[in-house]
Protein backbone atom coordinates (compact mmCIF):
# COMPACT_ATOMS: atom_id res chain seq x y z
CA UNK A 1 0.00 0.00 0.00
CA UNK A 2 2.88 2.58 1.11
CA UNK A 3 4.47 1.33 -2.56
CA UNK A 4 1.44 2.68 -4.65
CA UNK A 5 1.03 5.70 -2.42
CA UNK A 6 4.66 6.33 -3.00
CA UNK A 7 4.66 5.98 -6.90
CA UNK A 8 1.04 7.65 -6.67
CA UNK A 9 2.83 10.78 -5.48
CA UNK A 10 5.76 10.43 -7.34
CA UNK A 11 3.43 10.41 -10.19
CA UNK A 12 1.68 13.39 -9.11
CA UNK A 13 5.05 15.15 -8.65
CA UNK A 14 6.52 14.31 -11.85
CA UNK A 15 3.23 15.89 -13.27
CA UNK A 16 2.86 18.84 -11.42
CA UNK A 17 6.45 19.59 -12.27
CA UNK A 18 6.12 18.71 -16.57
CA UNK A 19 2.61 21.32 -16.05
CA UNK A 20 5.19 24.08 -14.71
CA UNK A 21 7.60 23.58 -17.08
CA UNK A 22 5.67 23.34 -19.94
CA UNK A 23 3.46 26.67 -18.78
CA UNK A 24 6.57 28.72 -19.62
CA UNK A 25 7.68 26.89 -22.72
CA UNK A 26 6.31 26.20 -26.46
CA UNK A 27 8.08 23.15 -28.21
CA UNK A 28 11.12 23.52 -26.03
CA UNK A 29 11.45 27.00 -26.33
CA UNK A 30 10.70 29.80 -23.24
CA UNK A 31 8.30 32.30 -23.61
CA UNK A 32 9.29 36.22 -24.02
CA UNK A 33 7.29 38.98 -23.74
CA UNK A 34 6.28 42.23 -24.79
CA UNK A 35 5.10 45.14 -23.30
CA UNK A 36 2.64 47.33 -25.20
CA UNK A 37 1.72 51.18 -25.03
CA UNK A 38 -0.28 50.75 -22.02
CA UNK A 39 2.25 48.98 -20.02
CA UNK A 40 0.25 45.74 -20.41
CA UNK A 41 3.14 42.87 -20.48
CA UNK A 42 2.08 39.70 -22.42
CA UNK A 43 4.01 36.38 -22.53
CA UNK A 44 4.29 34.31 -25.57
CA UNK A 45 6.74 33.57 -28.75
CA UNK A 46 8.98 36.17 -30.10
CA UNK A 47 11.03 35.78 -33.10
CA UNK A 48 13.55 38.04 -33.73
CA UNK A 49 13.71 39.99 -37.35
CA UNK A 50 17.34 39.66 -37.95
CA UNK A 51 20.11 37.54 -37.43
CA UNK A 52 23.80 37.76 -35.97
CA UNK A 53 24.81 38.76 -39.30
CA UNK A 54 21.95 41.38 -39.56
CA UNK A 55 21.26 42.19 -36.39
CA UNK A 56 19.95 45.80 -37.35
CA UNK A 57 16.73 44.48 -38.73
CA UNK A 58 16.03 43.21 -34.94
CA UNK A 59 15.63 47.61 -34.40
CA UNK A 60 12.92 47.79 -36.83
CA UNK A 61 10.49 45.20 -36.13
CA UNK A 62 9.77 42.06 -33.89
CA UNK A 63 7.48 38.80 -34.88
CA UNK A 64 5.40 38.33 -31.49
CA UNK A 65 2.52 35.32 -30.93
CA UNK A 66 0.60 36.08 -27.71
CA UNK A 67 0.29 32.61 -25.22
CA UNK A 68 -3.06 32.67 -25.36
CA UNK A 69 -3.25 32.65 -28.66
CA UNK A 70 -1.03 30.10 -29.96
CA UNK A 71 -2.78 27.01 -30.92
CA UNK A 72 -1.08 23.87 -29.94
CA UNK A 73 -3.29 22.00 -32.37
CA UNK A 74 -1.17 23.28 -34.86
CA UNK A 75 2.19 23.08 -36.06
CA UNK A 76 2.30 26.83 -37.25
CA UNK A 77 1.95 29.99 -35.00
CA UNK A 78 0.83 32.73 -36.64
CA UNK A 79 3.02 35.61 -35.91
CA UNK A 80 1.95 39.50 -35.42
CA UNK A 81 4.39 42.21 -36.50
CA UNK A 82 5.32 45.18 -34.18
CA UNK A 83 7.44 48.43 -34.92
CA UNK A 84 9.01 50.23 -32.51
CA UNK A 85 5.75 52.89 -32.60
CA UNK A 86 3.55 50.09 -31.58
CA UNK A 87 5.07 48.52 -28.66
CA UNK A 88 7.67 49.96 -25.37
CA UNK A 89 9.63 46.91 -24.97
CA UNK A 90 10.19 43.37 -26.24
CA UNK A 91 12.46 39.81 -24.70
CA UNK A 92 13.49 36.72 -26.07
CA UNK A 93 15.87 34.24 -24.27
CA UNK A 94 19.04 33.64 -26.60
CA UNK A 95 19.67 30.16 -24.70
CA UNK A 96 19.07 31.15 -21.10
CA UNK A 97 19.66 34.54 -21.19
CA UNK A 98 17.00 37.05 -21.53
CA UNK A 99 17.77 39.78 -24.36
CA UNK A 100 15.71 42.46 -24.19
CA UNK A 101 14.85 45.69 -26.50
CA UNK A 102 13.14 48.77 -25.88
CA UNK A 103 11.75 51.25 -28.27
CA UNK A 104 13.90 54.61 -28.40
CA UNK A 105 13.74 57.74 -30.14
CA UNK A 106 17.15 58.43 -31.48
CA UNK A 107 18.57 59.41 -35.02
CA UNK A 108 21.95 57.42 -35.73
CA UNK A 109 23.51 60.69 -37.60
CA UNK A 110 27.30 58.82 -36.91
CA UNK A 111 26.25 56.81 -39.05
CA UNK A 112 24.52 58.46 -41.77
CA UNK A 113 27.54 60.45 -42.72
CA UNK A 114 30.00 57.81 -42.23
CA UNK A 115 31.04 56.43 -45.81
CA UNK A 116 34.35 54.09 -45.05
CA UNK A 117 33.40 52.39 -48.42
CA UNK A 118 33.86 55.65 -50.63
CA UNK A 119 30.03 54.88 -52.35
CA UNK A 120 28.73 58.02 -54.25
CA UNK A 121 25.73 59.34 -55.47
CA UNK A 122 22.05 57.69 -55.12
CA UNK A 123 23.92 55.00 -52.97
CA UNK A 124 25.91 57.07 -50.52
CA UNK A 125 22.47 59.22 -50.23
CA UNK A 126 20.15 56.43 -49.65
CA UNK A 127 22.08 55.13 -47.06
CA UNK A 128 22.09 58.21 -45.20
CA UNK A 129 18.47 58.57 -45.49
CA UNK A 130 17.75 55.17 -44.09
CA UNK A 131 19.73 56.10 -41.05
CA UNK A 132 17.86 59.39 -40.47
CA UNK A 133 14.79 58.94 -40.88
CA UNK A 134 15.29 55.33 -38.72
CA UNK A 135 14.45 58.16 -35.37
CA UNK A 136 11.70 55.40 -33.47
CA UNK A 137 13.52 52.08 -33.09
CA UNK A 138 14.32 49.03 -30.83
CA UNK A 139 17.39 49.18 -29.35
CA UNK A 140 19.11 46.40 -27.11
CA UNK A 141 19.46 47.53 -23.47
CA UNK A 142 23.25 46.57 -22.41
CA UNK A 143 22.94 47.63 -18.85
CA UNK A 144 20.35 48.74 -16.69
CA UNK A 145 19.63 51.41 -13.76
CA UNK A 146 19.94 54.46 -12.99
CA UNK A 147 21.78 55.08 -16.57
CA UNK A 148 20.67 52.81 -19.15
CA UNK A 149 22.76 52.12 -21.94
CA UNK A 150 21.26 50.08 -25.46
CA UNK A 151 23.36 48.81 -28.25
CA UNK A 152 22.29 49.93 -31.84
CA UNK A 153 23.72 49.18 -35.47
CA UNK A 154 23.67 51.47 -38.10
CA UNK A 155 22.25 50.58 -41.19
CA UNK A 156 24.63 49.75 -44.58
CA UNK A 157 24.16 50.56 -48.00
CA UNK A 158 21.92 48.45 -49.90
CA UNK A 159 23.08 45.81 -52.52
CA UNK A 160 22.07 47.73 -55.87
CA UNK A 161 23.92 48.74 -59.33
CA UNK A 162 27.43 50.44 -59.17
CA UNK A 163 28.00 48.89 -55.61
CA UNK A 164 29.84 45.90 -55.55
CA UNK A 165 29.38 42.70 -53.46
CA UNK A 166 32.21 43.09 -51.82
CA UNK A 167 31.77 46.64 -50.79
CA UNK A 168 28.15 45.99 -49.03
CA UNK A 169 29.48 42.69 -47.36
CA UNK A 170 32.66 44.90 -46.33
CA UNK A 171 30.46 48.02 -44.64
CA UNK A 172 27.64 44.93 -42.70
CA UNK A 173 30.97 43.42 -41.55
CA UNK A 174 32.16 47.04 -40.37
CA UNK A 175 28.71 47.85 -38.88
CA UNK A 176 28.32 44.32 -36.96
CA UNK A 177 31.26 44.35 -35.06
CA UNK A 178 31.53 48.49 -34.27
CA UNK A 179 27.62 48.83 -32.85
CA UNK A 180 26.99 52.21 -30.86
CA UNK A 181 26.27 52.63 -27.90
CA UNK A 182 24.13 55.32 -26.50
CA UNK A 183 22.29 56.42 -23.46
CA UNK A 184 19.66 57.71 -20.99
CA UNK A 185 20.17 58.59 -17.82
CA UNK A 186 17.23 59.27 -14.84
CA UNK A 187 14.57 58.53 -18.19
CA UNK A 188 16.02 61.67 -20.26
CA UNK A 189 17.28 61.90 -23.13
CA UNK A 190 18.97 59.46 -25.25
CA UNK A 191 22.59 60.17 -26.48
CA UNK A 192 25.78 58.99 -27.99
CA UNK A 193 27.62 57.14 -25.35
CA UNK A 194 31.16 58.37 -25.04
CA UNK A 195 34.42 58.74 -23.15
CA UNK A 196 33.70 62.56 -22.48
CA UNK A 197 30.20 61.83 -22.10
CA UNK A 198 30.87 59.36 -19.45
CA UNK A 199 33.02 61.78 -17.57
CA UNK A 200 30.49 64.35 -17.36
CA UNK A 201 27.26 61.97 -16.57
CA UNK A 202 29.02 60.16 -13.91
CA UNK A 203 30.20 63.63 -12.06
CA UNK A 204 27.48 63.18 -9.33
CA UNK A 205 28.79 59.60 -7.96
CA UNK A 206 32.25 60.73 -5.62
CA UNK A 207 33.02 57.08 -5.68
CA UNK A 208 33.45 57.06 -9.66
CA UNK A 209 34.55 60.83 -9.93
CA UNK A 210 37.39 59.75 -7.68
CA UNK A 211 38.48 56.11 -9.27
CA UNK A 212 38.23 58.63 -12.72
CA UNK A 213 40.40 61.41 -11.04
CA UNK A 214 43.01 58.59 -10.17
CA UNK A 215 42.85 56.88 -13.33
CA UNK A 216 41.75 53.40 -11.69
CA UNK A 217 39.94 52.60 -14.69
CA UNK A 218 41.75 51.45 -17.15
CA UNK A 219 38.93 52.02 -20.16
CA UNK A 220 38.79 55.24 -19.49
CA UNK A 221 41.98 57.81 -19.20
CA UNK A 222 41.92 61.35 -16.90
CA UNK A 223 43.22 63.68 -19.75
CA UNK A 224 44.05 66.78 -17.40
CA UNK A 225 45.40 69.23 -20.53
CA UNK A 226 42.93 72.03 -20.54
CA UNK A 227 41.56 72.01 -24.56
CA UNK A 228 38.75 74.23 -26.37
CA UNK A 229 37.23 75.03 -29.50
CA UNK A 230 38.73 72.61 -32.48
CA UNK A 231 41.30 70.84 -29.94
CA UNK A 232 38.59 69.47 -28.00
CA UNK A 233 36.23 68.65 -30.40
CA UNK A 234 38.87 66.93 -32.38
CA UNK A 235 40.33 65.06 -29.04
CA UNK A 236 36.60 63.65 -27.97
CA UNK A 237 36.59 62.41 -31.48
CA UNK A 238 39.91 60.58 -31.18
CA UNK A 239 39.09 59.41 -27.70
CA UNK A 240 35.59 58.22 -28.92
CA UNK A 241 37.10 56.20 -31.72
CA UNK A 242 39.88 54.60 -29.39
CA UNK A 243 37.94 54.22 -26.34
CA UNK A 244 36.46 50.35 -25.30
CA UNK A 245 32.97 51.36 -24.65
CA UNK A 246 32.30 47.43 -23.71
CA UNK A 247 34.94 47.17 -21.02
CA UNK A 248 34.06 51.11 -20.18
CA UNK A 249 30.25 50.63 -19.96
CA UNK A 250 31.30 47.14 -17.24
CA UNK A 251 34.22 49.51 -15.76
CA UNK A 252 32.48 52.70 -15.16
CA UNK A 253 28.57 52.89 -16.21
CA UNK A 254 28.15 49.59 -13.75
CA UNK A 255 30.08 51.24 -10.78
CA UNK A 256 28.05 54.23 -11.06
CA UNK A 257 24.61 52.04 -11.10
CA UNK A 258 25.78 50.22 -8.11
CA UNK A 259 27.47 52.88 -5.88
CA UNK A 260 25.26 56.16 -6.97
CA UNK A 261 21.05 54.97 -7.30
Amino acid sequence: MKKILFIGLFGFISFHTYAQESSDTYNGQKYGYIIDKSGKKIEGIVQLNGSSMSPWQNQSKVKFAAKDDIDKSKSKIKYKSYSAGDIKEYMIYENETPRVFQSVKYTNTREAMNNPENTLGLNAGFKALTNLTKNSQFAELVTDGKIKVYKLYGYPTAASIGVSEATTQSEARRIRENPNYIYSKKGGKIEELSAAKVKTITADCPVVKEKITKGEYGSIKNDTKKRSGVGKLIREEVDNALTDKQSMIKEVINDYNENCR
